[in-house]
């Protein structure tokens, strides 16, 4: 495992030292942020702006989603402790009080399993599963937003490649020449709309994978803490 690691540590530098290398040797005169904006409105403002928005809306979701997801995150265990405490002590009103005072699915999820508990633990479990699928629901709100940015930057890169290659092939037609100073810009602008998409997809695709990753466990929390709440009911109904 430490050899993997090493291996593609040193691959991680040689590819930044390629890309450090590139870029330095055109921000001899200009700065990053130039020869971005540059590049930026070379590769036209038609798709590149389609691009920037599917970049910038999808950083919003992403940003929100992960802000929401940290505030859902609560300790399960601490949670439990506490339920189980106010029902040996003070029955469910207590339980329901501590829930109530809690933030997170989580607590969510115990307070209408607790506010069902009198119909009997069946329906105190079914109020947990229905109401475990709202919360899911919500954890999940507009992440395929996401997903649709991840997947529409590259197809608008392409389709700026691909009319970037018309306009070269119509210069070769008015021209009469194949030399490359007449398709040079038309091809230009198509690599640049690819590249561009490209690197809004690989952004977007970095913050889904965390996010779905931060879903994945914030279920899981709830999946294990429903199970030890029906317990924690079933010990108390004895």
């Amino acid at each position: 495992m430490k050899k993997v690691v090493n291996i593609l540590t040193v691959i991680g530098f040689m590819f930044f030292g390629a890309i450090h290398s590139t870029f330095a040797q055109e921000a001899t005169e200009q700065t990053f942020h130039q020869v971005l904006k540059q590049r930026f409105i070379e590769g036209g403002p038609e798709f590149m702006g389609i691009v920037l928005v599917a970049l910038i809306l999808g950083l919003a979701i992403a940003i929100e989603r992960i802000i929401y997801l940290n505030m859902a995150t609560t300790n399960t265990k601490k949670l439990i402790a506490s339920v189980d405490e106010a029902l040996s002590s003070g029955g469910v009103e207590a339980a329901k009080e501590v829930c109530r005072n809690a933030k997170g699915p989580v607590a969510s999820i115990f307070y209408q399993g607790l506010d069902r508990v009198d119909e009997g633990i069946e329906a105190a479990e079914k109020a947990v599963i229905g109401y475990g699928g709202v919360q899911m629901g919500l954890l999940e709100k507009n992440v395929s937003w996401i997903s649709l940015f991840i997947a529409l930057a590259p197809m608008l890169g392409f389709m700026g490649t691909v009319i970037g290659m018309i306009g070269a092939f119509d210069a070769i037609a008015v021209a009469n020449d194949i030399s490359p100073a007449v398709v040079a810009g038309g091809i230009k602008v198509a690599l640049l709309t690819t590249v561009f998409g490209l690197i809004v997809a690989i952004i977007l695709q970095i913050f889904y994978n965390y996010i779905i990753a931060k879903i994945d466990s914030i279920v899981n929390s709830m999946e294990d803490a429903s199970i030890s709440l029906i317990d924690l009911l079933v010990k108390y109904k004895k």
